[in-house]
Parts: C-alpha cells; structure tokens; sequence
C-alpha cells in the first residue's frame, strides 16, 4: 500500500491497538448532521469518555492516596479529512461546550488553534475525526505519524470514533468519494478488518457499488455498510452493538451472498 508504514514497531503497536481498543464508526450523523448540534450519538460518546476519565482520575488519585475526582472528559477533534475546515471545527466546539474539555489538532496549522504536536492525543479520552476526505486524511496521517500515535492512544484506553472517512479510515479498506466518483481504496489504517461505506442509503450509488465491489473482491469481506445517523462499536476490534439516533437507520453486513442487517439499539 502506498505510503504505509511498515516497520515493526508500527505493526506492534497496531496489534496494541486491536487487543485494546474501543473504535465507533458513524456512518453519518453526530453534530455534523445535526441543525441545533444536538446528537443521541455524540452523547453516548460523551458517556464512554466520561468512564474513561473517572477511570483515569481514580486510578491517579489512588496512586497519590487520594479520592478521584469527577472532572470534563479530555474530547480531541481531528478534522484533516476537511482541510481543517474553520467552520466544521467550530461547529464541534459549540456541539461539546460545557460537557467536554475540547481539543483541536490542526494539522494544517489553522488560526487560532495553530499546528499542534500530535502526541497531544495521547492525553485524550475521545478522539473524534471528522468527514471529508478519506485519501488526504490517511496520507498526512501518515506523514506526521498519527497513524502510530492512534494506535497507542487506543492500546492506552482512549475512545476513537469518527464519522464518514473519521470512520473509513480505522478498516482496511473503504468506499471513498475522495478522488470524485465513488472508489474503493485499499488503504485504511487496519486496525478493523475487512471494508467500511458510510452514508450507505443516504447517497446515490453507495449501496449499489459497495455490494459488487465486495463481490467482486475488489473491496475485502466482510464489509461494514452503516446509514447515515446509526454507528458500529467495536471493542477489541469486534463489532458488539449498533447504535442509531433515528428509526430508519441501520448497519449491515455486506458479503459475496449479499447484506444482512444488524440488530441495533435506538437512542
């Protein structure tokens, strides 16, 4: 694959990631999609966090003989599928002000957030990548080493999600519009198997192309296929439940015989 790593220490710490890791793909939804920022699915991420830092906060103040103290999750957005799109970055700060302690990773070095060091996500208890393209995001990941710093932050218990190419880019493979018309692109981070498509019926032609490129071999099966508003968790790399913030939406299996819909949870 273009541009992948490939030393040991990257395949070790991608195998961290894998036996530890909580990841959430959204296939669309979350304060992105939502007019008033309000989101079912942001809030359950909100949750996990929140368990992660009291988690953290206890085990520090037990170390110091002390009480642990409840305090913000640490909630980091990462937007270079975007270009770090100033209005994407301010819609996340206005969605999580209040509930979290946000965070920005620029790595365009956007005013005011400026060019932050990547290992900051290592300090984080959600990590959040927002859509856009999924082609530039894993290429510039990869040039300033966020690809290794994910996976050790996820080895170390942070929350990663992301939606649209913030979700693509955690599988193997994934049905990307980043070169225009839909594509399939070969060259996700892995730390999930198999393919991802998002916005699965809430685009035209989606569906359609991800089933025979699956088929086909072109994609690697199974494929995950998730609706706009629903979101895939996935603990120690295993897909355990499906969430969604509307009715009509759902997450599939996609194989060579064809789809089957995931049973989910409605929040």
């Amino acid at each position: 694959m273009a541009g992948q790593t490939t030393s040991g220490a990257h395949n070790t710490m991608m195998d961290a990631a894998l036996n530890q890791s909580t990841i959430v793909a959204l296939g669309g939804g979350g304060f992105s999609m939502s007019e008033s920022g309000t989101s079912a699915i942001d809030d359950y991420l909100l949750e996990l966090a929140t368990t992660v830092r009291d988690k953290r906060s206890t085990e520090a103040h037990h170390r110091r003989g002390g009480r642990g103290a409840s305090v913000l999750p640490r909630v980091c957005f990462v937007p270079t599928a975007s270009g770090d799109n100033p209005d994407y970055i301010h819609r996340f700060e206005a969605a999580f002000d209040g509930r979290a302690e946000t965070h920005v990773l620029s790595l365009f070095g956007q005013s005011p957030w400026g060019y932050q060091d990547p290992k900051m996500l290592q300090d984080m208890e959600l990590i959040y990548v927002g859509g856009g393209s999924t082609a530039n995001l894993l290429t510039l990941w990869r040039d300033h080493g966020v690809d290794d710093i994910m996976a050790l932050a996820a080895s170390r218990g942070t929350i990663l999600a992301g939606i649209s190419a913030g979700a693509n880019c955690w599988f193997e493979a994934s049905s990307t519009d980043s070169f225009g018309p839909l594509a399939p692109l070969s060259d996700g981070l892995g730390l999930i198997p198999g393919s991802a498509c998002p916005h699965y019926h809430g685009e035209p032609g989606r569906a359609e192309t991800f089933r025979r490129w699956i088929e086909a071999g072109q994609l690697p099966g199974p494929g995950l296929a998730i609706d706009d508003h629903a979101a895939v968790v996935f603990e120690n790399f295993r897909a355990t439940s499906v969430i969604a913030e509307k009715s009509e939406a759902h997450a599939y299996i996609v194989d060579e015989r064809g789809e089957t819909r995931l049973d989910r949870d409605v929040t």
